[in-house]
């Protein structure tokens, strides 16, 4: 397979799992979901906590198994269409149960439940994709293949929302849930299928493996300890954990300005022109000027949807009630999302050796899961002290990720 072919099984597959992941959005689709079924703060603050720790946690492990078995593909298919099957469960239990006339908390529970093993499935793709990605797509061309891998599943995305909207208002809840992870589940199966046919491209030299497990872990001490630019990342995508503190709750900050759940589907449309609007932007941002500039630019502009949503909730305007600034804050969201996932995984990429990446994948992944907490955490924050200070908290965080990034070892590392 050409090079060239490469570029667009990637992105092709790429955008095919971006449009159906848009349909279990965990800002959006799914913490809407787990609100109606649940109405607990706690709850809805493990959506995303579950999604990223599930996606993170893994890594290690397979970082180690990928680089002593000498192949990624194996395990980037056990992941994805694993997670295929979890979504695609989920929508049926929520069908069965909405049918049947099952009482919402017992689907609250179930679908934390399936939700956890899609995040854990999820995440044995993330060391496996990088890795192939990597050695399928030169350097250069990596921030623009994925600006076109989030162009068209944006585009996708915004057929997935249109649906979606009609879907959550012509029937009840989860029964409107379930018809959307069902759409999710056929995307991601597409998607899988596209990216296995690739196959895995050969490596440029041999990857390198422990005897063990523990020397494997001693070794990611010993990254984390010698190599000062890998380091500073970590610390920038802890206080990057930081500024999600505030993610699921921008949906339940609707009710507070007098905005209905049902027009969730609405909201997620405006995310996903944010992401297709910038995606141009992004990709020659990362491929021109660096994937560090393009990180330290997203982290300044992480600064804006907590400031703004802090000032929809604090000052009484006229805006409150009125979808159009909330969509705005959701459209500023999405052009940032695809920003931060271009200029991590880009800049992840740049700094791990080519013989140690899926090692380098797992270590980075593993130290950064603790961060990815504090949704949780602002959960049980908002039960008590409101919803006004998880988006303080995430202004705050977004500035020190900004200080973060700026540190010395960052500029004589990479730029």
């Amino acid at each position: 397979m050409t090079p060239r072919r490469r570029f667009w099984h990637v992105a092709g597959a790429g955008a095919a799992f971006q449009a159906g992941s848009s349909a279990v959005d965990s800002a959006t689709v799914m913490s809407a979901l787990v609100h109606q079924l649940t109405g607990s703060a706690i709850a809805v603050g493990a959506v995303p906590t579950i999604l990223r720790l599930g996606w993170l946690l893994p890594q290690i492990v397979v970082g180690y198994l990928a680089g002593k078995a000498g192949s990624s593909m194996p395990f980037y298919v056990i992941g994805a269409f694993g997670r295929t099957l979890a979504i695609a469960i989920l929508a049926t239990v929520l069908w069965l149960g909405g049918t049947a006339g099952w009482s919402f908390t017992a689907l609250g529970a179930a679908t934390l439940v399936l939700w956890t093993v899609y995040a854990g499935l999820s995440g044995i793709v993330g060391v496996p994709y990088n890795d192939i990605v990597a050695r399928s797509v030169q350097s250069e061309q990596r921030s623009r293949m994925l600006a076109w891998r989030f162009f068209g599943g944006g585009v996708a995305a915004l057929g997935v929302a249109a649906i979606a909207d009609r879907l959550v208002r012509a029937l009840d809840p989860p029964l409107s849930y379930a018809a959307i992870l069902g759409i999710a589940a056929g995307l991601m199966l597409a998607s899988s299928i596209i990216f296995v046919a690739m196959g895995e491209p050969s490596r440029n030299a041999p990857a390198k493996s422990t005897a063990s497990f523990l020397a494997y872990l001693q070794e990611g001490r010993t990254v984390f300890r010698d190599d000062p630019v890998f380091r500073r990342f970590v610390f920038a995508q802890w206080a990057g954990g930081g500024v999600l503190i505030a993610a699921p709750f921008y949906v339940v900050a609707a009710s507070e300005i007098r905005i209905g759940l049902e027009n969730v589907a609405l909201l997620l449309a405006a995310q996903t022109a944010g992401a297709l609007a910038a995606n141009p932007l992004w990709g020659w941002w990362g491929d021109r000027l660096g994937k560090l500039s393009l990180m330290r630019g997203i982290a300044i502009a992480r600064l804006v949807p907590p400031v703004a949503l802090l000032g929809l909730l604090t000052v009484p305007t006229e805006a409150q009630g009125s979808l159009v600034p909330f969509a705005a804050v959701f459209f500023l969201l999405g052009a940032i999302a695809n920003g931060l996932t271009i200029a991590v995984i880009g800049l992840l990429m740049e700094i791990s050796p080519d013989d140690r990446r899926p090692a380098y994948s797992g270590y980075f992944n593993a130290l950064t899961a603790p961060a990815f907490v504090l949704p949780l955490v602002g959960g049980a924050i908002v039960s008590v002290l409101g919803v006004v200070s998880v988006f303080v908290i995430s202004a705050i965080a977004a500035l020190i990720q900004v200080a973060t990034l700026r540190g010395q070892s960052f500029v004589t590392g990479l730029k």
